[in-house]
């Protein structure tokens, strides 16, 4: 073996070799299917820096560990041994003198050769090698595990192995051969087997899992009473010192029954096996265990012993007799033999942790544990805070005394009105509350004989949980709180797996009250999906680990709707959760690979790739398709759509995306939500993602993820159908083009408006920032400059009539170049329907995308210009590249290996398109036939409010929102006008016509974080109405008032105002003359029109005595 310099770094995530080095001593490699990147320490990603690997055996004193090393560049050092060796070896470090001590399979050079343990001990060293362990344990007769069925049930049928990655295969090829040496499997000839699979373990490496859960549902449960909580922490309140220790691996000491081991057979690609010890993940396996470390320890326990499954805490008062009580334990685990894992064992300490409780000879934490989620919930900053915690707190009102008194200095900062101040008050009430309700009467102890609840919930930052039991007065009472944040991995997972890691976490936590009960423990959660978990067809990886931690607890989910789960969801929310920074990343320095943790990225087409593997329906599909020719021509015609190109499934030359959440929801958030795809509607998003992806109901769920963005609900008005007159069909791209303005935009780097460019052949379009100033001369030059060094000179142009484009100058550069102009209908735009809609699309684009001061919109144009030339056109059935260029740019980087479309050329498709335009026209023709029923509103319903008629603070209206909201009805004025709750920002009559509203559609599937907008600020904080007419007037005590008629609005919402507020609206008042002739101005007095003995447009008092 050649000895290299190497460097130990707990930074680097991975383990690497110089890549020099290998070229040297010419050391083997394999090339990655995916280029790798690493992210330096000063943040920037190096892409692509490592394309291959390489296994080595590292030898240390004639013991050796395979280990995988990442190929690259790191300067002066050859080997660098990560977090990835760190946690599979666990080594010791002294810092002082720079040595390591291996704990288990290997140690180096500077090591010492044998496990370290206290001399005291030293007679026992071979309890902590792993040689006897190897041995298969003896029949022990009542402590043999049985698996006796239950009476008529149907024997599950042997399942189908479960697809490996070649490392896993090689996993369990060896993991095979040593069992068969060792003698704890032989081969079966079972007529029940058990598929198996592998987990990663917490230390990264690989944990095998046989899926038992058919053969635990027809085995008759075990039960064997686990320690209680109570009478362990009352043994351990006067020891001063302990030592722990860990059997290793616990489950596997005990035998199975003779003749029940064909129950345990798992089924791989090598045949089918039994096992003749006990494996992980059958039912009673902790029952049986415990019962056993139960009998060998029988007279230590509860004197100087603890054990807890594989876990043994040894107590004492003082050293030399602890010495006597751990020599006594080993003496009886050498009698059984068992074997200890030195890594895991701790001797002659002062405080450790067991089971979850840090044990000291000060106390026990675990009742603190049980308020800690209680008792450090940070001071409330704001109303929704204060109210999130008094949700929680009035569940337990009834057990605090005066509870209404200590809580109203609280309950008065969430009345309307009130200006949010905490002070001294609000903190003493806090504090007082939060005192009173983790202790007695509300907090119980348990009872281990009576049935536990369980609440649990997930927010997507943290988890929260109460755990309760009735008490004496035949209420549920808290027995313990729990709140936790996630870690930056976990607020990745979707929301079924963070609900699910609420209940795991919740049960792990509380696993000394909780497991292994007698009566089921009911776990409350509010997805419903979580009550089927355990039954689903095929589990992934973190699934299956989860469940073999769950395996020794009786517990059932039950769902309950989330209104009725705000106990949990209280903590989960608890405000300070959100206030955790995301983890740093320390990584390389770009010119000196060297004490970095460098994170491979995993891509795209690597999730995709395993999540297909743990989807049961593309197994299926995977094992027809890669057997195609062996199917009869009958079932084989079903696949022929389907293929497997570079380990990837495909459906039509198209992506097939499992049912992974995550992943069909990042591919609709790019396709959708990005500038590239620029937020569009429901055919061109899932135009864009059908080109690479497909997968069953996409459509569908295309179509809802669309109507649920909140974006496109509130940037886009009312649909307004712009009537089609085309115009000659041109004969090829370029030829025949329109021309329109944008005006009247926020300055944006010196620009105040927009011209757009648009080709009426292929649509393809050019959107060029100018000024609205622009005359003849520049706009030529603009023309020259943008356009026609691309396109040459066009036949034929459409453009807006205006002194613009008429002028001499404009028309002697046409007559120049030999086009002829063709100018729009005065005052008729339509006529040129696809400036029109450009302008429209444009518009909307820049809406969705610039800040609120509206002056980036220069920033996204080039953005727009691509996104609208990458959609597909209705009328074309191309995109706008494709039709000029005959393909479509790269620009999905989820798709690493993403191919050129080639195209018909567009020289080809004039009557194609003439047939798609005539089409296109005559449902135009329809669509305008069809009148779309009304949605009938409610009091209570979610609206958008279009805002035609408000103007808010931002620039121009042209890049504002159409919308605003979501606002909620409050009352129904009349069939056709509602009262909406505005916020204080939006100064206006609150009843709005039904025309101007909208309902909101709803995110129920997609859970994603909508981007709310700055609120709606209405001009100088001043209401805005717009006036239709004056109805008609009146004198009151000599001051002139106008009875109004607001537009939009029911004569029920007319208003009286003083005339002199309109003296300036002449239109308004010569209507006011013509239709009320003799009606007193707003300069008018009150004696003036008495004498003028007016009898039409009476004071309304007259009207109202005349009705009499």
């Amino acid at each position: 073996m050649e000895p290299a310099k190497t460097l130990i770094d707990s930074g680097s995530s991975r383990n690497f070799i110089d890549k020099d080095y290998v070229r040297e001593k010419n050391i083997p490699t394999t090339k990655l299917a995916n280029k790798k990147s690493v992210i330096a320490i000063d943040g920037k990603e190096i892409e692509d820096v490592i394309s291959e690997k390489t296994e080595l055996q590292i030898e240390a004193e004639g013991k050796t560990l395979k280990c995988d090393l990442y190929v690259m560049p790191l300067g002066d050092t050859e080997i660098i041994l990560g977090k990835d060796w760190l946690d599979e070896e666990e080594p010791v470090i002294a810092w002082k003198d720079l040595t390591i001590t291996y704990r288990d399979h290997i140690s180096g050079k500077a090591a010492t050769e044998e496990p370290v343990i206290p001399k005291e001990f030293a007679d026992f060293l071979d309890l902590f090698q792993e040689e006897g362990f190897r041995e298969l344990p003896p029949h022990r007769e009542e402590f043999d595990c049985a698996i006796d069925l239950i009476e008529g049930a149907e024997l599950p049928k042997p399942a189908k192995t479960y697809p490996m990655t070649p490392a896993e295969s090689e996993a369990l090829e060896k993991y095979i051969e040593q069992e068969l040496k060792d003698g704890k499997i032989r081969r079966s000839q079972s007529s029940m087997a058990a598929p198996c699979f592998y987990v990663n373990k917490a230390d990264g490496g690989l944990r095998l899992v046989v899926d038992y859960r058919k053969l635990n549902a027809i085995t008759k449960p075990y039960r064997f009473p686990m320690p209680v909580q109570t009478e362990l922490l009352e043994q351990l309140k006067d020891a001063k010192i302990f030592s722990k220790m860990d059997i290793r691996w616990g489950f596997n000491n005990i035998r199975i029954r003779e003749g029940d081991e064909w129950k345990t057979a798992f089924r791989t690609r090598w045949g089918t096996y039994e096992t003749l010890v006990m494996p992980f993940g059958i039912i009673n396996g902790p029952a049986y265990f415990q019962a056993y470390v139960n009998d060998i320890f029988k007279d230590l326990i509860g004197v100087n012993v603890v054990v807890y499954m594989d876990d043994i805490l040894v107590f004492s008062r003082n050293r030399e007799d602890h010495v006597k009580h751990v020599r006594e334990v080993l003496k009886r685990l050498r009698a059984n033999h068992l074997f200890l894992k030195p890594h895991k064992c701790h001797f002659f300490t002062t405080e450790t942790s067991f089971i979850g409780i840090v044990i000291s000879p000060e106390g026990i934490s675990m009742e603190k544990e049980k308020a800690k989620a209680i008792l450090e919930w940070k001071a409330p900053t704001t109303v929704k805070q204060v109210q999130a915690f008094l949700g929680l707190a009035g569940f337990y009102r009834r057990w605090v005394e005066n509870f209404s008194t200590k809580a109203k200095p609280l309950t008065e900062l969430t009345r309307k009105g009130i200006k949010f101040k905490w002070t001294d008050r609000e903190e003493k009430a806090f504090q007082d509350i939060k005192e009173a309700i983790t202790k007695e009467p509300v907090l119980i102890h348990p009872r281990p004989d009576e049935p536990y609840i369980l609440e649990t919930d997930a927010s997507g930052v943290a988890l929260g949980a109460v755990l309760s039991q009735k008490g004496d007065d035949g209420r549920l009472h808290p027995i313990a709180y729990l709140s936790q944040s996630f870690t930056p991995p976990q607020r990745n997972y979707n929301t079924y797996d963070k609900e699910l890691l609420a209940i795991v976490h919740a049960l792990e936590h509380w696993r000394l009250l909780l497991e292994g009960t007698k009566i089921p423990i009911t776990v409350y959660t509010d997805h419903r999906n979580l009550q089927y978990w355990q039954e689903a067809k095929v589990w992934n990886r973190r699934h299956a680990r989860w469940y073999l931690l769950l395996a020794s607890f009786n517990y059932q989910i039950v769902y309950r709707p989330g209104k009725m789960s705000e106990k949990p969801d209280a903590l989960s929310r608890r405000h300070d959760h959100g206030d955790i920074p995301v983890e740093p990343q320390t990584m390389i320095a770009p010119d000196k690979f060297i004490g970095f943790m460098a994170d491979i990225s995993s891509s795209f087409l690597d999730e995709v790739r395993e999540a297909q593997k743990e989807d049961e329906t593309i197994r299926v599909l995977w094992e027809s398709v890669s057997n195609k020719e062996e199917l009869p021509p009958s079932v084989r015609k079903e696949f022929r759509r389907y293929d497997i190109k570079n380990g990837i499934l495909e459906y039509d030359g198209k992506i097939y995306i499992p049912d992974d959440r995550d992943l069909r929801l990042e591919i609709l958030q790019r396709f959708h939500d990005s500038p590239i795809a620029g937020h569009q509607g429901h055919a061109r998003t899932l135009e864009l993602i059908s080109r690479e992806y497909y997968w069953p109901g996409i459509k569908a769920q295309v179509n809802r993820y669309v109507d649920t963005c909140e974006i496109c609900q509130r940037s886009k008005g009312h649909k307004q159908s712009i009537p089609h007159r085309p115009l000659p069909i041109p004969e090829k791209p370029w030829e025949d083009i329109a021309y329109d303005f944008i005006v009247k935009l926020p300055k944006s780097n010196g620009y105040d408006s927009i011209l757009t460019v648009i080709d009426r052949f292929s649509r393809q379009a050019h959107f060029i920032p100018c000024l609205e100033s622009t005359n003849a001369e520049e706009l030529a030059e603009i023309f020259i400059r943008e356009v026609w060094k691309l396109h040459g000179t066009p036949k034929t142009t459409v453009s807006d009539w205006g002194p613009t484009f008429n002028s001499q100058f404009l028309r002697a550069l046409y007559k120049g170049l030999k086009i002829e102009p063709r100018f729009s209908t005065a005052y008729h735009p339509e006529t040129d329907g696809i400036s029109e809609r450009t302008n429209q699309w444009v518009e909307g684009f820049l809406r969705t995308f610039c800040n609120y001061r509206q002056d980036d919109w220069t920033k996204w144009l080039p953005i727009a210009e691509f996104c609208h030339n990458n959609h597909v056109n209705s009328a074309t059935g191309q995109t706008a590249f494709e039709t000029v260029y005959g393909t479509t740019p790269r620009w999905n980087m989820l798709k690493g290996d993403q191919e050129e479309r080639d195209t018909p050329a567009a020289y080809s498709m004039k009557e194609k398109m003439k047939k798609i335009w005539d089409e296109a026209k005559a449902s135009m023709e329809l669509h305008r036939t069809l009148e779309k029923p009304s949605k009938e509103l409610k009091v209570g319903d979610k609206v958008w409010l279009l805002l035609t008629n408000l103007s808010s603070k931002r620039p121009t209206k042209k890049l504002d929102n159409r919308k605003g909201g979501p606002f909620t009805i409050t009352e129904k004025i009349s069939s056709h006008a509602y009262r909406l709750d505005l916020p204080k920002t939006i100064r206006v009559h609150n009843v709005f016509h039904i025309n101007l509203l909208s309902p909101v559609t709803e995110d129920k599937d997609f859970h994603r974080k909508q981007v709310k907008p700055p609120p709606i600020i209405t001009e100088e904080g001043e209401e805005e109405y717009e006036v239709d007419h004056v109805v008609n007037w009146e004198w009151r005590n000599g001051r002139l008032y106008y009875q109004i008629r607001w537009k939009g609005y029911d004569p029920i919402e007319d208003t009286m105002e003083r005339a002199e507020k309109f003296a300036e609206m002449h239109d308004l008042l010569a209507d006011l003359r013509k239709r009320l002739p003799g009606a007193p101005m707003p300069n008018d007095s009150e004696s003036k029109t008495k004498s003028n003995k007016q009898k039409k447009g009476r004071s309304i008092k007259q009207e109202a005595n005349k009705g009499k």
